[in-house]
């Protein structure tokens, strides 16, 4: 049975978050509150959970994945970054974007678009999120917490479990965080190519 957990949205309990990221360690699929909307995530190396993860979403490998990170310091170790897409993510993190940028090989090949191999990437502005990473020490792999068929992501603690009980181990459920997924931007080529407009604003990178 999933557990739901009921964490403060600006100061979460630690003994929550330790508990939250034992069961990641251990191979569980979280669902957590980001400035966006609610997301999957589970350790990035733990294929088992990764299959799980797109089962639940009926996603496949040509599917962006997305890294969350705690910070910017954590980027050069799964992507490759050069400085001027160094400059836009200063700018735009933490807020609601993900960036699809080209992995290192410290990433799991199976985590990776299976032709770019790229991978997108972000640093959440919500400090559940922020708070669960740093107790984690290391990144997330996430997905938007949108099922098949569902114009929406979902936002409610007690909706999440009721659509996916059993299917995950853990609810971080924090209230109402939104429905509106991050804005989507693709670094890789010659200039920011805008691939969904979400939460995030578009003037930093020069989009009507």
């Amino acid at each position: 049975m999933t557990r739901v957990v009921n964490i403060h949205p600006e100061s979460p309990q630690h003994r929550l978050l330790v508990q939250a990221a034992e069961y990641i360690r251990q191979g569980a699929i979280v669902a957590l509150p980001t400035d966006s909307c609610y997301a999957l995530g589970c350790r990035v190396g733990d294929k088992e959970a990764l299959d799980r993860i797109r089962l639940i979403r009926q996603i496949d490998d040509r599917h962006h994945l997305t890294l969350m990170v705690r910070d910017l310091s954590e980027i050069a170790t799964y992507a490759r970054v050069d400085n001027a897409q160094y400059r836009l993510l200063k700018a735009a993190t933490p807020g609601s974007y993900t960036f699809i940028l080209e992995g290192t090989k410290e990433l799991p090949r199976r985590v990776l678009h299976p032709k770019r191999k790229t991978i997108g990437l972000r640093v959440p502005d919500h400090p559940v999120a922020l708070a669960l990473l740093e107790e984690l020490n290391e990144p997330l792999l996430t997905t938007t917490l949108q099922l098949p068929g569902d114009e929406l992501p979902l936002t409610e603690g007690w909706e999440i479990q009721e659509r996916l009980d059993e299917q995950i181990e853990w609810i971080l459920d924090a209230g109402h965080c939104g429905t509106e997924p991050t804005t989507v931007i693709d670094l890789t080529g010659p200039s920011p190519e805008l691939v969904r407009a979400g939460r995030g604003p578009l003037d930093l990178f020069g989009f009507d």
